[in-house]
């Protein structure tokens, strides 16, 4: 199950208390105060670790504590300082602090952050020894730990977001590239939560790809699934804008992909800007060589080039795919431009 927000409560260690203690050695009666201090608390430490996807587990946990530094003991021992709590988390974790909305951390992967700090343990009673007071009773009790409540939304880190209308075929082409499983049927929002799949080209090239739920006009103002859909797209490279060559309800394939470009630009400038390929899908369900034709006539009208500017693929029958994945694996990774004579 995918999971991509949880809100969680964190809670370092408290430092241990110092120790009140006099030293007791034969021949010395009056022996002066030795108590040790506490030890440190422990940390919260959040750690970004490559393959995890999700925020489930914080869906049933959410409080998470660090233990106390234990007490200090006598004749000067220090308490032993309490280990830190590692929690780990996907990378694309964007860390925001509940009540003020800030922005702590956005995790990259290997990233180490401490977001909460374990108190300082309190002194023992040898500190507090004056030439007046040269038997004190007391110890300092330790620093409590921090404690915070914060917000997790994951965010897909992802080379390539197929975008696109409900039905537009996402999900299936997904499942033809890779080996992910995604649930696919013909009815809107089959896709209710991101989903993750590698392409291999050959044993040296990968190409990671997401299937995005699918947006719908009004998707930057919140409607449909809304943000949550434009959340994860924005951290793609490339956008593969996914059309349906017959859709079901008549539309028409040019008016759908307006319709997405606006929700794009609405949400995010520099979400829209970003390099695409526009791909009509479902070439399979058309006449003869109407598929063609269509890619031709779509890609005059959205001012695309009329040869390169629409790719005809069909995900269920696997038709153009390679040439698909070539072409992203080129706009991935580009070829450094040759020196001028």
């Amino acid at each position: 199950m995918f999971v991509d927000r949880a809100i969680i409560t964190v809670r370092a260690g408290a430092g241990g208390p110092g120790k009140v203690s006099f030293r007791r050695e034969k021949y010395i009666p009056k022996g002066g105060p030795d108590g040790g201090d506490g030890g440190r608390g422990g940390d919260v430490i959040l750690v970004a670790e490559e393959g995890l996807s999700t925020l489930y587990d914080f869906r049933h946990q959410a409080e998470w504590a660090a233990k106390d530094g234990e007490t200090g003991g006598a004749t000067q021992m220090a308490g032993k300082d309490a280990p830190p709590l590692e929690i780990r988390l996907p990378p694309g974790t964007m860390v925001v602090d509940d009540q003020s909305g800030q922005i702590l951390h956005d995790l990259k992967p290997g990233d180490r952050v401490v977001v909460a700090k374990g108190g300082n343990g309190g002194f023992g009673n040898e500190h507090y020894k004056t030439a007046t007071a040269q038997t004190p009773k007391h110890a300092h009790p330790g620093f409590p730990g921090d404690e915070k409540r914060i917000r997790l939304e994951l965010k897909l880190i992802a080379d390539v977001g197929f975008v696109g209308l409900p039905n537009a075929g996402k999900s299936s082409l997904l499942a033809a590239l890779t080996r992910a499983h995604p649930k696919i049927a013909d009815y809107p929002f089959t896709t209710l939560a991101p989903q993750l799949g590698i392409a291999e080209l050959d044993a040296s090239r990968r190409i990671v790809l997401a299937d995005i739920p699918g947006l719908i006009e009004g998707a930057a103002r919140g409607a449909g699934l809304g943000h949550d859909f434009l959340r994860h797209v924005e951290r793609t490279r490339v956008i593969v804008h996914l059309l349906d060559a017959a859709p079901l309800d008549g539309s028409d394939p040019a008016d759908n992909y307006r319709t997405v470009r606006t929700e794009l630009a609405e949400y995010s400038p520099a979400l829209a800007e970003k390099p695409e390929i526009v791909a009509l899908n479902k070439i399979d369900l058309l006449p003869g060589d109407d598929a063609g034709a269509l890619a031709r006539r779509l890609a005059g009208e959205l001012g695309l080039d009329v040869r390169t500017g629409v790719i005809a693929i069909s995900a269920a029958a696997k038709t153009n795919l390679r040439p698909l994945l070539e072409r992203l694996w080129s706009m991935l990774h580009p070829r450094p431009a040759g020196p001028a004579w």
